[in-house]
């Protein structure tokens, strides 16, 4: 770029802190993006995948269908729906990218579920019955605690997907910290394309870090085994 070949620094620290309420505003528009996404794919996903389990002829084409979903480019799914919710950013324009989000999430977060729900051992299913648990009962105390862990895994590779998608948005006008990446772009200074590759990397570890406090809160059996052990 021209700031660099006429000695320019790389990263101009006088533009952050004159842009941090911007900077500030695309974080938190970006986590939205990003994590809405999340929760309507767990919403969807865990009744889906439990029926799933509950019925196995159900998963194979469950799972072709959101594996095609994924396999769609993000941005040509975006624009699916741009004539049901317009375009830009903010109120209903949102679920323009919030929609395409959550369909990609489902071919993570189903197979997690089925997966979790799977790897609950039958003597385990069977003693919870004999102590007289009832099927939903069951599912919720003893079936979907232990699945925990490995929902949280999709959950969290889902998570660093979508926030890195996000940013595609800013192609239909609404990326969050994509919009630094035209800007930065349109006026061949590097600050703003630097600054939104940290925030979207730190988005990224700090959901990362949340999700696994999360399911450390969720399993407390996990950490006395491994203390125990």
């Amino acid at each position: 770029m021209s700031a660099l070949a006429d000695g320019e620094p790389l990263i101009r620290w006088s533009w952050i802190g004159d842009h941090t309420d911007e900077l500030t505003t695309l974080t938190l528009h970006h986590l939205k993006l990003a994590l809405l996404p999340i929760l309507f794919g767990l919403i969807i996903a865990i009744p889906l995948g439990i029926v799933c389990v509950r019925w196995r002829w159900l998963y194979p084409p469950t799972l072709g269908v959101a594996n095609v979903l994924y396999g769609v480019p993000s941005l040509a799914l975006f624009m699916l729906f741009i004539p049901y919710f317009g375009i830009g950013s903010g109120g209903k324009a949102d679920f323009t990218i919030i929609l395409p989000l959550t369909l990609f999430s489902l071919s993570v977060l189903v197979p997690n579920v089925v997966d979790g729900l799977r790897s609950v051992p039958d003597p385990v299913r069977q003693a919870a019955t004999a102590m007289g648990f009832g099927t939903l009962r069951r599912l919720v105390q003893v079936e979907l605690p232990i699945a925990v862990p490995v929902v949280i895994a999709g959950a969290r590779v889902a998570t660093v997907a979508s926030i890195s998608l996000v940013s595609v948005g800013v192609l239909i006008g609404n990326g969050g910290l994509g919009q630094l990446f035209i800007d930065g772009y349109a006026r061949d200074f590097t600050t703003p394309l630097l600054v939104s590759c940290v925030l979207i990397i730190v988005l990224a570890l700090f959901s990362d870090g949340v999700l696994v406090t999360a399911q450390r809160l969720l399993t407390p059996w996990a950490r006395t085994r491994r203390s125990n052990g």
